[in-house]
Formats: structure tokens, sequence, C-alpha cells
């Protein structure tokens, strides 16, 4: 495959901050990469090689996108899985395959397959509306998830008791019983077409208690050689069973007991593999474009130590951006800054992340707590 022939086109459904971190590496291998997003502001569309404005939901829109392509991929995987399934038909090379997206954007399908492939996950029960939960009431408390449209900690309900029934959602979802963790954890794995599997080293992950967003991640993730051998090997078994083409992001909580359970996947680069481009020897972005064009995987051993802080809107501005402090930040060492190039701020809105590489992972984690006191995203 000519992948760097000015010929050559690598179309991407989305264009947000996942296809901005593609596409700054994809250019060093001089790999053109198209993009189709609805948002004509889109982080992709000054560095893409093509920006085309459109509904990557609609079918039409992604049949057309498609046509003169060589290889499809997504960086979100809520896309017109029936568009992509016509193009896979036509011969067009798609990647994750649209079979692998429909079964992982419904968290429904998703539990069904880990419990037919033996992957340990938390109990659940499948229910169509909220009616329905009243059947459940003696197994309270459950984490509710909506089977479809879920995104960044949004369609998730946390069901205590019967009082909370009303604050539910009404439509078919994950009754998924409540798990009492330890940590929770990520294993991203990367597959290509010939069958070549890899996995970066396992990290754990600090949630906003507010937005229910990852504000923290550590790599390595503090656990013992045993529990990420165990997670190493069960984010392979995931990868090969849905015998996926492309990355493959799995997160486990860590029970107290020390079981692991899958509890979601994400068939795409993820906010769990950011601080790759800084702390490893290859990125989750470049490791991407390798598996989808069947290319060989690249070494994914950590360079140092690395924790990745999320910068996220202030929850109390809506506005045009500002960053307040930034130079500050700029002047602390082993700092490595991304903004997203999002120039409108909301409450919680991912708008970047910053990475701090140290020999010392504490030190890291310590470095990383100054910059999120420093580093505020208001309004003008």
């Amino acid at each position: 495959m000519n992948f760097y022939s000015k010929d050559f086109k690598l179309g991407m459904l989305g264009g947000g901050q996942l296809g901005k971190m593609f596409i700054q590496e994809a250019v060093n291998y001089n790999v053109q990469v198209c993009v189709l997003d609805p948002d004509k502001n889109a982080p992709c569309r000054l560095i893409a090689h093509e920006f085309e404005q459109g509904d990557f939901k609609d079918y039409q829109t992604v049949l057309d996108f498609g046509k003169d392509k060589d290889v499809l991929t997504i960086e979100i995987e809520h896309v017109n899985t029936d568009a992509l399934k016509q193009l896979e038909k036509n011969g067009l090379k798609v990647f994750p395959q649209p079979r692998v997206l429909e079964l992982i954007k419904d968290k429904g399908l998703q539990k069904q397959f880990y419990s037919e492939n033996g992957i340990p996950t938390a109990p659940y029960v499948l229910v169509n509306s909220r009616a329905e939960l009243s059947d459940h009431v003696q197994d309270f408390p459950f984490m509710q998830k909506a089977r479809t449209g879920g995104y960044d900690g949004k369609g998730v309900h946390l069901l205590k008791s019967i009082a909370d029934i009303e604050k539910a959602f009404d439509s078919p979802s994950v009754l998924e019983k409540f798990v009492d963790f330890e940590k929770e954890l990520s294993v991203i794995v990367a597959r290509n077409e010939s069958g070549e599997v890899v996995t970066y080293p396992i990290v754990e992950l600090e949630f906003n208690p507010v937005a229910n967003l990852v504000e923290y991640l550590k790599c390595p993730a503090t656990v013992s050689k045993e529990i990420e051998g165990a997670a190493e090997m069960l984010a392979k078994k995931v990868a090969e069973k849905l015998d996926i083409v492309g990355l493959l992001a799995v997160e486990f909580f860590l029970t107290k007991s020390g079981e692991l359970l899958v509890n979601e996947v994400a068939p795409r680069t993820h906010n769990s593999g950011h601080q790759t481009i800084e702390g490893n020897v290859t990125s989750q972005f470049e490791q991407h474009m390798r598996a989808v064009l069947n290319l060989p995987l690249g070494d994914t051993s950590i360079l140092q130590p690395s924790v990745m802080l999320n910068v996220l809107g202030d929850p109390s501005y809506t506005g045009e951006a500002k960053y307040e402090n930034l130079e500050k930040v700029m002047a602390m060492p082993q700092v490595h800054i991304h903004l997203y190039g999002k120039h409108l701020t909301k409450p919680f809105r991912k708008m970047g992340h910053v990475t701090i590489t140290h020999h010392d992972i504490d030190q890291a984690y310590n470095r990383a707590r100054e910059v999120k006191a420093l580093l505020k995203v208001v309004s003008c």
C-alpha cells in the first residue's frame, strides 16, 4: 500500500480533538487525511488535507464522502454504519469495521458480548423503559446507562433507591449492578489487518466527581504485575473476539477483592491514551494510523512515567475561551500543553490536556495538581 502517495486518501469521520492529534502524527508519514464533520469550526478544519462540513450520521453524506477514499476510519463511533457497510460492500476498507461499531455503540449489545465470550463484567439487566425499573428494586443500587448515545460521562445515572426512579432515563438502557471498586483502569490495544496485536501499559484514571469525566491519568498505574498482566490479556481477548482492526480502549473496574471487570470499550483513540504522545515510544494516534493501514505496529514502551490532566471549561463560564495563567504553566519543566482549538468554552467542556513527564510518578502527579490550580478556562 503506497500510503504516502499524493494520490492516497485516508478518510476520517469526525473532526474533533482526536482527529486533530491523529493528523498531527499522520503528516509525519505524508498521509493525507480527509475529514467529515458537521461543525464548520471543528478542530481538524485547518490541518486536514481536505475538510468537508457534513453530517456523519447521514447515510448519503457518508456514502458520498467515502467514495474516493482508499481507507476510511473514525474518531467518534456515533456514525452512520449502514453507509459504512455499503462502502465496505463496494470494496472500501473501513476500520474499525461497521459491525464492530454497531455492537460497541449499543451498551446492551456490549454487555451481551462480554457474557457470551466469558469476559468478566459487572452483573446487569436490560430494560426498555423507566417503568421496568420497578421490577428490579430489590437489587438497588444500579448504574443506569443509556444503551445508545452516551458520551463523555453523559447518559449515565446512579440509582440508589426507589426514590431515584423519577430521574431515570425513560429509554432502553442497561442496569448495571453498582461496583464498589478500588480503581478504574484502562488498557489500549491495537490490532492490524494481519492480526498483529500490541497493548499499551496499563493506566489509572481519576474522575471529576461532578462531571463524571476523567480528570487525571497516571501511567503506569500503581497495580501489581499480576493485575497488569491480567488486564493486558483481557484487553487482547476482547480485541481478538471482536476481530477489530484499529485501536480499542478497554476500561476496567478493579474491585476491592482484586477482581478485574470490563466496564466499557471505545473503538478509537481515547482519552486514556493522550499521555502516549510524550510518554511512550509510539503515540496512540500514530498507532491507530499504523493499524488501519495494516502497517507494522509500533513500540508501546514507556519513555518516562507520565500524568495527564484534562483541561476542562470552568463550570461558571460560557463563551469565547480565555486561558488564565497559560504562560505560567508553559514555564514549568516537563509540562506539555495541548489545546484543542475550540474557541468556545462551556462548563466541563474538554478544551485541552496537559501531560507531565517525570522519572517519579508522584512528583509528576503533584505537578499536575499545581497545573490544575493555575490553569483556568474562562470566557472573555
